[in-house]
């Protein structure tokens, strides 16, 4: 029971950080109908930026979390004025392979600093282990639950109580209706790049103290984008529920199955849902404000 308890912590950690990244391909999908493919190149460099912030320049910790998350959400702006705004009215296509281009831009300036391709760093946001009783738990699990479970809350708050939230809201349900009532729809499409690149910081930064800060780290978003499209591309909730959900499957996997099995799980259960209910469990269903 002991290790099955710590093994159900791992996956929901885990869990969290697909839920996040999943959440930042579905702000982005539902604001402006574009799949972006540079979410993982943006959480490795989320990941990167706060560890230089730290321990290159000396800045606090937290400090340079924040930072880090702010610089990656102004990057994401500047990327959506600057190129991505240009794929409005392209097909799909377009813009699919334009994001996954930046991606690889990014990935290939990281490669090119040495330290960053050859090593590999940990940011300690939380002790080694937390001790409850006979039951002992990674503190950086549970560091991971307790910031996603306040940065959604944060989230639902922004799209229920500000005007952006509701105007961006209002642009995904239905653009041109929301530009008639004087939405600045195109303010809104560079909104949800930001935020979809500032989650995907969070989701480095949140990574870290788990797999370490190192190049390959944003490969995680192959196994988040799954749990995207689990919840219809379509729910802010149904993102977060999914990724948790597989994050815990894997995990389970993983104690019940041959090594290396758990890393088919995702996929797995991707296409056994989507045989089951080809809109995603979310019946293609969501609005703006989580549903």
């Amino acid at each position: 029971m002991l290790a099955f308890l710590q093994v159900l912590s791992s996956g929901i950690a885990i869990g969290c950080v697909y839920g996040l990244v999943a959440l930042s391909f579905v702000l982005i999908f539902k604001a402006t109908q574009t799949v972006s493919f540079m979410q993982g190149d943006l959480l490795m460099l989320g990941g990167f930026a706060g560890l230089a912030l730290h321990l290159a320049a000396g800045w606090p910790l937290m400090l340079s979390a924040l930072a880090a998350v702010l610089a990656l959400a102004l990057l994401g702006a500047g990327l959506e004025r600057a190129v991505l705004r240009r794929t409005i009215g392209q097909p799909h296509l377009v813009a699919v392979l334009l994001t996954f281009g930046l991606g690889m831009m990014m990935r290939g300036g990281v490669a090119s600093v040495p330290a960053a391709a050859q090593d590999m760093y940990r940011l300690p946001f939380a002790a080694d282990t937390l001790e409850l009783g006979p039951l002992v738990l990674a503190a950086s699990h549970l560091w991971v639950i307790g910031a996603t479970m306040v940065l959604a809350l944060l989230l639902a708050a922004f799209f229920r109580h500000t005007r952006a939230g509701i105007a961006l809201r209002a642009c995904a349900e239905d653009a041109r209706s929301a530009a008639l009532m004087g939405v600045p729809v195109a303010r809104m499409h560079t909104l949800a790049w930001a935020l979809g690149a500032g989650l995907a910081a969070v989701a480095g930064l949140l990574l870290a103290p788990i797999t370490f800060v190192h190049l390959n780290m944003g490969f995680i978003a192959l196994k988040a984008f799954p749990a995207a499209v689990l919840g219809g591309l379509t729910s802010l909730p149904g993102a977060l529920a999914g990724g948790v959900f597989l994050g815990v499957a894997e995990a389970l996997a993983g104690l019940a199955l041959p090594e290396g099995a758990k890393d088919v799980v995702p996929y797995v259960l991707l296409m056994a849902a989507l045989l089951l209910f080809p809109t995603g469990l979310a019946g293609g269903r969501g609005g703006g404000d989580g549903r």
